[in-house]
């Protein structure tokens, strides 16, 4: 399989850092031809150069996945640089930690606005693509356990997250036709910035005293014993963006370490 995203020309949205870069720097070694699509333009520079280092064909855009215009503007100039696009991984999100009594409406819609609306957004604009270029395509999406059950003191994230696996669905049976599968995954805990952030965020709620006793304690219902960390995600992140994927499509792939079993 290690061939068989070589020249792909893929989008990873949310790839200045954590999975996403770990989903780049794979892809890249294998062959593929990756855009470091993020908001944060100084990071996605920085990780595109990386994976130039190491051999690699990365570019760096940036994004605004909650602007349609932002996204049409990152898959035009792909397209323009490399002449189609093939894979879509709508990967860019955000997080909060927060008391469910405490949601507040901004809150919940500024989470919303790029973990569902920035989902929709890149499905729908990476899909019209793919349709005018002819050929079929893949989209892959980036869910979560929180798409699997809710969690209180993350309920407007866990509604985002259910949001990318409804999406994910209504998406594959729209897009079939035009030979475009639509998959997601969902990591569970990964050690990343994001938790770094959502650990801090326990301890000024009081809910923990000391630094990454929250991950600890969050994690203790991991099957294999441990918190993953993106290497164990890319795994089936290349699989999803392969040929390997063809006969897939509108699933959400658990890559959690036995977290949650559905």
């Amino acid at each position: 399989m290690s061939e068989s995203v070589a020249d792909k020309v893929v989008i990873v949205t949310g790839s200045g850092r954590g999975i996403g870069a770990g989903i780049a720097h794979d892809l890249a070694s294998k062959g593929a031809k990756v855009v470091i699509a993020d908001l944060n333009s100084e990071a996605a520079e920085a990780v595109a150069a990386a994976i130039r280092s190491q051999g690699g064909e990365a570019q760096a855009a940036p994004v605004d996945v909650s602007d349609r215009a932002s996204v049409k503007a990152v898959i035009a100039d792909t397209v323009s640089r490399f002449g189609r696009l093939d894979v879509m991984f709508n990967n860019a999100g955000i997080s909060q930690t927060c008391p469910f009594l405490d949601v507040t409406e901004d809150d919940f819609n500024r989470i919303m606005k790029i973990n569902g609306l920035g989902v929709l957004i890149g499905t729908q604009e990476a899909a019209k693509q793919m349709i005018a270029q002819g050929g079929g395509g893949k989209i892959v999406n980036t869910a979560s356990i929180a798409g699997k059950q809710g969690y209180p003191l993350f309920a407007h994230y866990c509604a985002s997250k259910f949001a990318v696996v409804a999406i994910t669905q209504a998406a594959a049976r729209a897009l079939a036709e035009h030979k475009i599968t639509v998959n997601s995954f969902a990591p569970g805990v990964v050690a990343t910035e994001l938790w770094q952030q959502l650990d801090r965020e326990f301890m000024d709620h009081g809910l923990t005293s000391k630094p990454e006793q929250a991950i600890n304690e969050f994690s203790q219902s991991i099957l294999l014993g441990r918190v993953s960390a993106p290497k164990d995600i890319t795994g089936v992140t290349t699989f999803l963006a392969s040929p390997a994927s063809d006969y897939i499509t509108g699933q959400t792939v658990m890559v959690d370490g036995g977290m949650v079993l559905i």
